[in-house]
């Protein structure tokens, strides 16, 4: 499978790993970090980004192919909507069916409330399946949730919203155990106790697994969850516009059934947007670890009906995605490779950072090796090696097999043993940082009953995510803004529907002369086989 170039480069790997095991590299300082993220990481390269000239955040600067939705008209502008011909009556509207959406359809559904999740791909389609290291909880003797608090926000830039971070941490032990409750198989050892480990930028373990695939089975569990509580499910359906009232409510949505192209009126009182985040944009031709339909849908909706943006210039890139073998590239190799021993080389064999840097620290340091001559050539372009038979070495035989046997599945499907030689990284587009403006509860700052969770939302991990922080805010948040809206609804009277802000939205694009020719959300990637 490997190119005789390759080949010459693993020989020095193996030809320093004894050396290597036995002195570790140092942690950057902070002064080092900040100039390697200035000179590499991606969000630095000014190309990368275009002004927004309308709304929220003008002024402001985003990814080019975000701005370039943002600058896009609305699908409906010259469609005619009855909007007194409601397909779909309830209290509670959850867009996106991923971990996020289904947390908050359970307890709004609890609480007592009528809910409905609508999903344009089928319930599960979401990034919360990608999900493979773990989920962070400082639920154990040597942790706190100051502890977790002072991680994460050190390691997202103390940009990190205080209130947000704050409930995301000093939630996530109940989480834990609300998943646990559900029949979330999470590592345990004999006496049962749950197993943890170290992530990047952790100075505790507090890393809860299920082997290498534990957004998947937090994806069952809920998904499963959702289905026995009879929760209505509209599949194959994407929100393409929010519907406010003559009172400025947010009242529901209209809706795109993506097999037969017809139109439909959701009515709720209060609405949830939980659609994810934005891989398949591929910012800066980055490839994605994302799922299929990661294309920033919410942030479109609730920008265009005046919600704000917060960080939406920062992403992350996942310091290890697969660099080769082609047919896999951009997937992701989790964090939990390297915190259980594995360590990120160069092509001459040396060890040029810690481990456990922060993810974009890491990310950047492997874009420097490439750059500078020291990556491995691949068909796609480059990589460094991940020099994972360190993880049989120092955990003993078995060790992958058993922590992260999804991995060692992947990569022997293309005749590679990750048990015995190293496997090729690159950074791969996987998180975006940024999103909605929320408060504590999850609400918009400028759209009453309107609330966002999961990766739509930016302000909770400030600009740079720790590992194991993700699955934690989906349930955090989750679970929060279905409560939340359920509350507000009982509460609340819809007046009159309307959809009047989309063509307030379009002459604001004229006037800014900023209109790009397509039509926004996206709903699927460019290169899908059935644009719309």
């Amino acid at each position: 499978m490997f190119t005789p170039e390759m080949l010459e480069s693993i020989k020095k790997v193996e030809a320093t790993r004894a050396e290597r095991m036995s002195t570790e590299p140092r942690r950057m300082t902070a002064e080092e970090k900040s100039e390697l993220l200035k000179a590499y990481h991606p969000d630095y390269r000014a190309e990368g980004f275009k002004e927004i000239k309308i709304g929220p955040n003008k002024g402001q600067k985003a990814p080019v192919e975000l701005t370039n939705l943002i600058h896009s008209n609305s699908r409906l502008l010259n469609e005619n909507i009855d909007l007194t011909k409601i397909d779909y009556d309830v209290d509670v509207l959850v867009i996106g069916g991923g971990g996020a959406g289904c947390s908050a359809a359970i307890e709004a559904h609890e609480a007592g409330a009528n809910v409905m999740i609508v999903t344009k791909l089928r319930i599960g389609d979401a990034n919360t399946m990608m999900a493979e290291g773990g989920i962070q909880a400082a639920d154990k003797p040597n942790d706190s949730p100051v502890q977790h608090y002072l991680d994460a926000f050190g390691g997202g830039h103390f940009a990190a919203r205080p209130e947000l971070l704050r409930r995301l941490v000093m939630e996530a032990p109940d989480a834990i155990q609300w998943l646990n409750k559900l029949g979330v198989m999470f590592d345990k050892s004999e006496d049962g106790t749950m197993v943890t480990t170290h992530g990047g930028g952790t100075s505790r373990k507090r890393m809860h697994a299920c082997k290498d695939y534990s957004g998947a089975e937090i994806m069952r569990t809920v998904r499963d969850e959702v289905l026995n509580r009879q929760i209505p499910v509209v599949e194959f359906t994407s929100a393409v516009e929010l519907i406010k009232d003559d009172k400025g409510q947010v009242a529901g949505a209209v809706l795109l059934n993506m097999e037969t192209d017809d139109y439909l009126v959701a009515r709720a009182k209060t609405v949830i947007i939980a659609t994810g985040g934005a891989g398949r944009l591929h910012y800066q031709n980055f490839p994605t670890s994302n799922h299929y339909g990661a294309t920033a849908d919410g942030l479109i909706l609730g920008y265009r009906a005046g919600a704000p943006l917060l960080y939406q210039d920062t992403i992350q890139y996942h310091p290890t995605g697969v660099a080769y073998p082609s047919q896999i590239f951009g997937a992701l190799v989790t964090e939990k490779v390297r915190s259980l021993g594995a360590m990120l080389v160069n092509k001459d064999g040396e060890a040029y950072a810690h481990p456990l840097e922060t993810r974009d620290v890491s990310a950047s340091a492997i874009i420097r090796e490439c750059a500078n001559g020291k990556g491995v050539d691949t068909p796609l372009g480059s990589g460094v090696w991940l020099d994972t038979p360190m993880i049989e070495i120092l955990g003993g035989e078995g060790t992958i097999e058993k922590r992260i046997p999804a991995m060692l599945r992947m990569y022997l499907n293309y005749g590679i043993d990750m048990r015995k030689v190293p496997i090729l990284v690159y950074p791969t587009l996987h998180y975006q940082n940024g999103g909605l403006e929320i408060g504590g509860e999850g609400y918009t700052k400028a759209i009453p009953n309107l609330l966002v969770a999961g990766e739509a939302v930016g302000g909770i991990h400030g600009r740079n995510r720790l590992m194991g922080n993700s699955l934690l805010d989906i349930i955090v948040f989750g679970r929060n803004a279905g409560k939340a809206a359920a509350r507000r609804a009982a509460e609340t009277e819809l007046g009159e529907m309307n959809l009047d802000h989309i063509k307030a939205y379009a002459e604001e694009l004229a006037a800014a002369d900023c209109a790009e020719e397509g039509v926004s959300p996206l709903l699927l990637p460019k290169y899908a086989r059935h644009e719309r």
